[in-house]
């Protein structure tokens, strides 16, 4: 084993878990989960059992990070390094998937602002009303739906 830019490294340039966990920031376990769901290819084993990582697995941690941040599920994470796999560029697939996520995002906006908007409206309403007018049928007539 020798080490290479700060790894330990095994023949045929591989590397051990911690490693990468610790240049990435990603734990140990979320990068075997990631094996597990297929976000990673599982390594190979050196004769002594150990997990033989790839140098590219930092950059595709830190590419799952990013994506994650952008709002990315790990099954969409999935199908961009499976198009790079093939060798297609995924540019325009992940363009898609961040549009769909702004609109998403967008929609996620709105009703909140919709809410803030009705709520606004019955304070404003709640500070016009005399609480010695409000007849029982209606509960409440600040919220009251016109019940005579």
């Amino acid at each position: 084993m020798q080490l290479t830019e700060g790894r330990q490294s095994f023949p045929g340039g591989g590397a051990r878990v911690g490693e990468f966990s610790a240049e990435t920031g990603v734990p140990i376990r979320t990068i075997r989960y990631y094996e597990d769901i297929g976000v990673l290819a599982a390594p190979a084993r050196t004769e002594s059992g150990y997990r033989d990582y790839h140098d590219d697995v930092p950059d595709r941690l830190r590419f799952v990070k990013a994506s994650q941040k952008a709002g990315l599920t790990l099954n969409e994470i999935r199908g961009i390094f499976r198009e790079r796999e093939e060798g297609e560029a995924p540019c325009g697939h992940v363009a898609q998937l961040i549009g769909r996520k702004l609109a998403d995002v967008a929609e996620q906006w709105e009703a909140p602002q919709l809410t803030k908007r009705e709520m606004e409206r019955l304070a404003a309403r709640a500070e016009r009303l005399d609480p010695q007018q409000c007849r029982p049928k209606s509960i409440c007539h600040i919220i009251g739906i016109g019940i005579s």
